[in-house]
């Protein structure tokens, strides 16, 4: 297991190396001079060219990508210039929020789109069949934003029941929150379980008609506990592979999210960071969030070796 751990890592390093590259190059294809943001339109091209002299852009470019690589091997992702801080500690701050939001919406995720799935796959060509297709085509072709709003004009205007926005940290109040994270996470969760839920019903189609499965069957044991004892074990590993795409897919998904219903995630800092072009967080952020999503593929990758010792070989 060592060994298989050791191959994905030095797997993933290219991958990180492509990211960081991408990440620096970014504030040169936007059309513009990142300084301009952060003077008076009335500044003298002397306050301009000491900004720049302050923020290193008037270095040759290679000069800032070797500057760029060694602080990121230092682990300094710079000092973001709007808020006048460390970018990696603006980013650990806000990190809870995006990974409690992330995790929320995986969880109902993965419990709602697999267990629709199993019934699907259960009762193929039937109405409940047909009803979990529709309703998973429905959630795969709705946009996040549109959906966010939706729950927010009828849970929060509508009936009252949960907040509009905001954040309560769980350390404060559980119950509080569980209610701010409700509305979000669900917004996220009912795009990706139409995802789950199809894959699933498509490896249980695949194990449930296989020789082992009719063998439990014919021994007497009952229907559900053969599906979930014998069929969905091996059934997992396509499953987890959409697991993997999502978890990932949900770290960008929240960038819209948490703008919707106004999180301190770390989504709605770049978002901010963007809008004001504050380059040092956009170029942060984006090697941050690949940092998480390449260790949510490691993950899924020993869960892979832990479930088919065959992956390891």
């Amino acid at each position: 297991m060592l060994n298989y751990l050791l191959r994905r890592s030095l797997a993933a390093v290219p991958v990180l190396l492509l990211v960081s590259l991408l990440s620096f190059g970014i504030i040169w294809l936007v059309p513009g001079d990142p300084t301009a943001s952060f003077v008076d339109a009335s500044a003298s091209a002397e306050q301009l060219a000491r900004l720049r002299h302050e923020l290193g852009l008037d270095e040759p470019l290679w000069t800032q990508m070797l500057h760029w690589y060694g602080r990121i091997l230092t682990g300094d992702l710079g000092q973001s210039i709007l808020l006048r801080r460390s970018v990696f500690a603006a980013l650990v701050e806000r990190l809870p929020v995006t990974l409690s939001l992330a995790g929320l919406a995986l969880a109902m995720a993965v419990l709602l789109g697999v267990a629709a799935g199993i019934v699907a796959a259960m009762r193929r060509g039937t109405r409940a069949d047909q009803t979990v297709m529709t309703l998973a085509l429905m959630g795969l072709s709705v946009p996040d934003f549109w959906l966010g709003l939706v729950l927010i004009v009828t849970f929060a205007v509508g009936v009252g029941w949960l907040p509009s926005g905001g954040f309560v940290p769980i350390s404060e109040s559980p119950s509080g929150w569980l209610a701010s994270m409700a509305m979000p996470a669900l917004t996220l969760a009912l795009v990706q379980m139409g995802f789950i839920a199809r894959m699933t019903r498509s490896a249980m189609l695949d194990v449930l008609h296989q020789d082992f499965v009719r063998t439990a069957d014919a021994k007497g044991l009952s229907h559900g506990f053969v599906v979930l004892r014998h069929a969905l074990p091996n059934a997992m590993m396509p499953i987890l592979t959409v697991i993997g795409i999502i978890a990932g897919s949900l770290l960008g998904g929240a960038v819209v999210v948490e703008q919707v219903f106004s999180l301190p995630g770390v989504g709605r800092l770049i978002i901010g960071a963007i809008m004001s072009r504050d380059f040092p967080v956009i170029q942060g952020g984006l090697l941050f969030l690949a940092l998480i999503y390449l260790a949510i593929n490691l993950g899924v990758d020993l869960l892979y070796a832990a479930i088919d010792p065959r992956v390891r070989l």
